[in-house]
């Protein structure tokens, strides 16, 4: 009879669901536009994308990629990683170079919690450890591409617990891979359509990242086999495993 007193929304996705990342994405062309409009965007062009990055070949790629590795490591947003990615060097060249840096920070900062930071990292997050740990235990590759298809959560965290956990390494990162894709391509489309095609562009971001956000809470529904990475996740995604 408990679950008779289930909250309605608790039935489907909550809406705040997708709320945050389509709040991101509006921020980002915001960003982008305001920048361009003002001419503020000719001068940072000038300063650091033109200068170092575009028309620089390699150099400007390995720029960009340590750079991007950096900021996903230390938990700055992925989105905007891949977002000027696609801003510097389009659609195919920003979804190689932002998936090697999102990738690459993923294993710096997992390393790191592993080689260094399992005290830490024990100590604060012990319980979401326990759960991430469980979830990703029989599975890892199927489990971390499920994890990285939601639309929320913390990147930053996920890279740290999943370090201290006994997760195999390798699966982790080519779950974190392909789970990647599917916002990777979204925020790459967006920073790529901000000179070319803007308005259709981002149209075709924002509905890609719908389809991959409920594509994300499908398969958690449907593949997690009884295990929870977080109740408030459960219950936003309208499924929990003690109910």
């Amino acid at each position: 009879m408990a679950s008779s007193h289930r909250p309605a929304a608790v039935a489907g996705v909550r809406p705040r669901l997708l709320v945050k990342g389509l709040l991101i994405m509006l921020t980002l062309v915001a960003v982008g536009w305001g920048l361009k409009v003002s001419g503020v965007g000719g001068m940072l062009d000038v300063h650091w994308v033109d200068s170092e990055i575009k028309g620089h070949g390699l150099s400007g790629e390995v720029i960009f990629l340590a750079i991007g590795t950096v900021a996903v490591a230390v938990g700055l947003p992925r989105q905007a990683v891949c977002f000027l990615a696609g801003y510097a060097f389009g659609l195919g060249g920003g979804l190689v170079w932002s998936s090697l840096a999102s990738l690459a920070g993923c294993v710096v900062c997992f390393l790191y919690a592993r080689l260094l930071g399992r005290e830490l990292v024990m100590h604060r997050f012990a319980e979401r450890v326990r759960r991430v740990d469980d979830f990703l235990h029989d599975n890892p590759l199927t489990m971390a591409v499920l994890i990285r298809f939601l639309p929320v959560g913390s990147n930053l965290l996920t890279n740290l617990v999943a370090g201290v956990s006994s997760v195999r390494p390798l699966p982790f990162f080519a779950g974190t891979l392909i789970g990647y894709c599917p916002q990777t391509l979204v925020f790459v489309l967006l920073g790529s359509g901000i000179s070319v095609d803007p308005v259709l562009r981002t149209g075709l971001s924002v509905l890609l990242f719908v389809a991959s956000a409920l594509l994300g809470v499908f398969l958690y529904r449907r593949l997690r086999h009884g295990h929870s990475l977080d109740d408030s996740l459960d219950d936003d995604v309208g499924s929990s495993p003690d109910r």
